[in-house]
């Protein structure tokens, strides 16, 4: 068995694949996010496993969106709790922003698990629990048109991490500014976003959280550019490696 150091990114992957499985067990996530994960995985390596430049602009600019925002909503699935729920209930406080629920595969057991998560990190309020405040997203088939009217629906400014293309299509047709985490550059959920940040979110949350609490003005953000450079830098990545192989 090869030693890998606690300080290696590959230790870090492996531990947050471990905090997934154990959210797998107690019911937070469902079999298909850890298959989402795993695709996550791979871009990870692509990317370096580590925050890119390109990454901290977005960040920057996602900060500023979220402090200038009027109704800021911040969307949490089973992922999310099972991997960085103290981390989102402290974006949410610090941003003034809103918690809500919202989950593609959704059972009452799981919104309820996730609920408690949330509310043991600290999480005072959580929107996507009662059915009577629950209102629908047009142009969706799936669960996550159901979203809280108190919340996603009444929202400006939406952090969805984690993503699926079709519902972040959904949200800006509704007039909502999205931001994103998505190590996939060339997703739809990514492409479509107003601000994605390509990074792992495990790694990239803690600074947003820190810029939002600096709520410093940043210049002109240009997704789709900023996209491309990061596109950019895995092809020299996997330039890189190649030579080394």
């Amino acid at each position: 068995m090869t030693f890998i150091p606690s300080t290696h990114p590959r230790a870090k992957s492996l531990y947050i694949r471990e905090r997934l499985v154990l959210a797998f067990d107690k019911g937070l996530v469902a079999k298909e996010g850890l298959m989402a994960h795993g695709r996550g995985e791979a871009f990870d390596y692509l990317i370096g496993e580590r925050t890119s430049e390109a990454a901290r602009k977005a960040i920057r600019a996602a900060a500023m969106m979220l402090m200038a925002a009027q109704r800021p909503v911040i969307s949490v699935n089973g992922n999310i709790a099972g991997l960085c729920p103290k981390e989102m209930v402290e974006l949410a406080f610090v941003s003034g922003a809103k918690i809500e629920i919202n989950l593609f595969y959704g059972t009452r057991k799981r919104r309820q698990e996730i609920a408690k998560v949330l509310k043991k990190n600290g999480a005072k309020e959580i929107l996507g629990i009662k059915k009577k405040d629950a209102a629908k997203l047009s142009g969706l088939d799936s669960a996550r048109r159901v979203v809280d009217k108190n919340g996603i629906f009444a929202a400006d400014v939406v952090v969805v991490p984690l993503e699926d293309g079709d519902r972040t299509l959904a949200l800006k047709r509704a007039g909502k500014k999205v931001i994103t985490f998505d190590l996939n550059p060339l997703s739809r959920t990514a492409q479509t976003a107003d601000i994605t940040i390509v990074d792992n979110v495990v790694r990239a949350i803690g600074e947003l959280i820190k810029e939002c609490k600096k709520n410093r003005p940043v210049k002109k953000f240009d997704n789709k550019k900023n996209l491309a450079s990061t596109i950019l830098e895995i092809k020299s990545n996997l330039t890189r490696r190649a030579r080394l192989a």
